[in-house]
């Protein structure tokens, strides 16, 4: 019986889910230089001429999988939890307990934390507002950092450098993650340590 338009929609809309799903951890795991269409096809399980009837080109894949990974909810979330009325420390401890979580039961976070970070180390053109994610990840950040500096619950130092410092542990084990079979997460208080003094 042939299909009907309906179920054929369904069937295009389930394989571009699907080709966006495993491109994501095709580019976290190669990076963008590091992917050729041939080898993300045969990753996929679908033939390279599939690819372009839903993509042109590997830059406009990796431009709707980077839309995707630029999480307006995380940064809305970050920045809520920046403004809330409680100590620094409390904020670092949510934040953690966030992001642990995160890594342990989110593949595609994990994915997405180490794209974000591909991106800015590999500068692509074609992507303008590269930045804006990881920019605005560090600066919600900063400003929890610097309130803690003020509280004296926090290190001192350069508050976007303890920021990009905090990220680059969440990117490692991200990357971890991705690329290890006995992937082992840091725990809360792992993550919490690279910005509270030992005294807290």
């Amino acid at each position: 019986m042939p299909k009907t338009p309906e179920r054929c929609q369904e069937i295009r809309e389930e394989t571009r889910k699907k080709i966006l799903h495993d491109a994501m951890l095709y580019f976290a795991r190669n990076g963008f230089a590091g992917t050729k269409i041939s080898d993300l096809a045969d990753y996929i399980g679908i033939g390279q001429g599939t690819m372009y009837i839903y993509f042109k080109s590997k830059e406009e894949l990796f431009k709707e999988i980077f839309a995707v990974c630029n999480n307006d909810k995380e940064i809305r979330d970050l920045k809520t939890l920046s403004r809330l009325p409680i100590s620094a420390k409390k904020k670092i401890n949510k934040l953690s307990e966030t992001v642990i979580a995160k890594l342990e039961q989110d593949e595609n976070y994990a994915a997405k934390i180490t794209l974000t970070t591909q991106v800015l180390f590999e500068q692509n053109n074609f992507i303008s507002e590269s930045t804006t994610y990881q920019s605005e990840i560090y600066k919600y950040t900063a400003k929890i950092v610097e309130q803690g500096q003020k509280e004296k619950s926090v290190v001192g130092g350069s508050s976007m450098k303890l920021a990009d410092f905090y990220w680059s542990v969440v990117y490692l084990y991200a990357l971890k993650k991705l690329f290890t079979t006995k992937y082992e997460t840091i725990t809360v208080d792992d993550l919490q340590r690279v910005l509270l003094k030992d005294d807290n």
